[in-house]
Order: structure tokens, then C-alpha cells, then sequence
């Protein structure tokens, strides 16, 4: 039963945030099975700087009713970790996602990779800016995904700052509010055993699928559902 439907209970808002190298238009079949329920809105991040991207989600989070279940894929998990201090936010859900703590960054989560972990293709920085080999955009980001949409997100990507990936958590959320992590199991960005441990190190409540970096768009069914757990949990007040 959705929250809309349960009896004295307030319905969350869900703001999705999504990551570096694609854009907002990424959630749109998570958004589909959201909208009939939720209000639900997605930030477009500029991805320039660490510090615009957390005051874009700000601005949405602030335009919402409380309370909030904020979403967050891969860098997205960074920027989420730092916005969803704003009062209004009651649960953070990581999809595949980076989850740093006090003092942490993307650049520092990916500095050290163990023996044998996939290593992202991000092609040295054109005038501080990021993105991915275009021929190599498919198996390491899109794997799941039919060739055709990979090649389009591959020739569509957007340019992700340096300053945003180097950009550090002052203050994680998570170690506040509840957490709800998304495991992809299939992921060639962030290794699947990194993600079980930054979601272990939160206390996360933890689900897992079989998927790519881009499982938010490839299995919009079990993404939409962990946020749904979360929303639902939020109203009733289990977590």
C-alpha cells in the first residue's frame, strides 16, 4: 500500500539527485512509478562544483513538503550526504552510490582501489572538467543497458567537474538520519564490495540487485521499490 493510501500518515517527498557524466532525464522510469504516489521532483546538478550542486538540492529539497526522502546515484550519494542535513529530510536512500564521511570526497573514495577492481575510464581533466571514454562508456557505466541508449549517453554526457569530485562532506548526514543503500552487483564504476562498505559503515538498510552503474535506469522496478520501503517506513515511523 503506498503512503497516500495508509490511514494518518503523511505522504514523503521524494527528490531524486543523480550523478556525474548524465543528467536528471536518467530517473524518468523510477519517476513514472513514483509520481502517481509522491511528489516527486529531480534535481538537475550542474556538476561543476561540489558546493553548486548540494545548494541546487537545497533549493528543490526547499520547495518540497516535509518530509523528505532523498535519493542520490553514484556522485549523487555524495552530494545527498552533505544536503540532507536540511531539516526537511527524513531518510536518504543511495543507489549505487558514494557515501563519504566527515572529511571524505569522491577523489579520496576512489584513490586507493584494491587489486583488480574495475577502474573507471575517466579521461585526464580538459580545462577542469571530466568525462568518461566514449568506447568504453558502455561496459563500464551502461553494461545492462542495450547498445544503442548506452551510445547516446556515452555521446551525451555531461562534463563533471574536478572541483565537484573533490569536493569534501563537513557534515554526513547519515550519521543522523536513517539510510536505505541499493547494492549493484554488477557495478564497474563503484566495486560492489566498496558500496557494501561504506552502506555497512552507515548502518544502511541494505537491498541488492543484479545491475550496472546505471541501475537506476535499467531496473527502475527495484529502485523504485527500496525507495518506496523507505517512504513507507518514514510515515509509519519504524526507522
Amino acid at each position: 500500500m503506498s503512503a497516500e493510501n495508509a490511514p494518518d500518515m503523511v505522504t514523503p517527498s521524494v527528490v531524486l539527485v543523480h550523478g556525474g557524466f548524465v543528467d536528471g532525464s536518467g530517473w524518468r522510469g523510477v519517476y513514472d512509478r513514483l509520481k502517481d504516489h509522491y511528489s516527486a521532483r529531480i534535481v538537475q546538478n550542474p556538476t561543476l562544483s561540489f558546493e553548486g550542486d548540494v545548494a541546487a538540492t537545497r533549493m528543490v529539497i526547499d520547495a518540497q513538503s516535509e518530509p523528505v526522502v532523498l535519493v542520490g546515484h553514484s556522485y549523487g550519494g555524495a552530494v545527498i550526504t552533505e544536503a540532507g542535513n536540511d531539516p526537511k529530510v527524513a531518510a536518504l536512500v543511495y543507489i549505487a552510490a558514494f557515501m563519504p564521511d566527515r572529511g571524505e570526497s569522491v577523489e579520496t573514495l576512489i584513490a586507493d582501489p584494491p587489486p583488480g577492481a574495475p577502474v573507471p575510464p575517466i579521461l585526464p581533466p580538459q580545462d577542469g572538467l571530466l568525462f568518461l571514454d566514449r568506447e568504453k562508456f558502455h561496459h563500464s557505466f551502461a553494461g545492462d543497458l542495450g547498445a544503442d541508449e548506452a551510445a547516446f549517453m556515452a555521446d551525451s554526457q555531461v562534463p563533471w567537474g574536478v572541483e565537484a569530485l573533490r569536493g569534501t562532506v563537513s557534515d554526513p548526514a547519515w550519521r543522523r538520519k536513517p539510510s536505505w543503500y541499493l547494492v549493484a552487483t554488477e557495478d564497474r564504476m563503484i566495486p560492489p564490495h566498496a558500496q557494501r562498505s561504506m552502506s555497512e559503515r552507515a548502518g544502511s538498510a541494505v537491498a541488492e540487485a543484479a545491475g550496472s552503474h546505471s541501475i537506476y535506469v535499467s531496473q527502475p522496478v527495484a529502485v523504485t521499490a527500496l525507495i518506496e520501503k523507505a517512504a513507507s517506513e518514514v510515515s509509519s515511523g519504524v526507522r
